[in-house]
């Protein structure tokens, strides 16, 4: 990524740039590099934040999209941000929601791409297979649209995570909490203007989800990626950043 790994007590984090700050959520199987073309586009305008959420290190029983957001508030703390730019991928897009939820007068605008928080199809309906790896494969293909993304680095670290007995377990409890925690009564509530990014072809939370965040929060504003997954930023970064920095110029204006 370029960008040095920043650690501090609890946080490890990536914290470039300077100025009005923007701040990055990883998903469930997701990592900084996920980021890293988004991160690149921004650091000369904005100060780019993103946090490695500790997915893996939550005790058992606190392993859930709540504690995350405890998690997230402590590191802004940490960092002393405010009036943040927040912008969140799956799980990372449920935890800004809880965040925000919580501390609304923290958060200047906020972006969701294939977020959860109303609904998600986790691990595609089904229970992963850990020790084929195939399956794994295919598994992570239905994050994007092309394939060809599911990089053999990328399924490796995915069939390395899921046969960490330890690992799957906080997985499958941070999926589930993610179902139970449904955050529609909460969104009407939202003030901030919002930016939903999603790919068209995204079947993890499908282009329905997208409608129905859009129509229950009240200053959103939805754009549509085609030939795109789950994962917008990843699979079609220039088209993602053109539209988020086009949007967070004229909102912050």
């Amino acid at each position: 990524m370029g960008n040095e790994l920043k650690e501090a007590g609890e946080f490890k984090y990536i914290d470039v740039g300077s100025g009005t700050p923007l701040l990055f959520l990883h998903g469930l199987f997701g990592a900084l590099s996920n980021f890293s073309d988004t991160t690149e586009h921004f650091r000369d305008k904005y100060r780019v934040v993103m946090p490695i959420l500790p997915l893996y290190s939550l005790p058992m029983l606190n392993t859930n999209v709540k504690a995350l957001a405890v998690f997230l508030d402590r590191f802004i703390g940490h960092l002393g941000l405010k009036d943040i730019n927040l912008l969140g991928n799956s799980l990372g897009g449920h935890v800004a929601l809880v965040y925000t939820s919580k501390h609304p007068g923290m958060v200047r605008t906020l972006t969701l791409t294939g977020s959860s928080g109303l609904y998600e199809n986790a691990f595609g309906g089904s229970f992963p297979r850990r020790e084929d790896k195939e399956f794994i494969r295919k598994k992570v293909a239905v994050t994007f649209y092309d394939p060809k993304f599911a990089t053999d680095e990328l399924v490796d670290e995915c069939f390395v995570t899921v046969n960490d007995r330890a690992k799957l377990i906080r997985i499958l409890s941070l999926a589930k909490s993610a179902i139970r925690h449904n955050m529609a009564a909460e969104l009407p509530k939202l003030k901030m203007p919002t930016c939903l990014i999603w790919g068209k072809q995204d079947t993890i939370t499908p282009p329905h989800v997208a409608e129905e965040f859009h129509t229950l929060i009240p200053h959103s504003e939805l754009f549509w990626i085609d030939r795109c997954g789950h994962a917008a930023m990843m699979e079609q970064p220039a088209e993602f950043n053109h539209i988020l920095d086009g949007w967070l110029t004229k909102t912050l204006a």
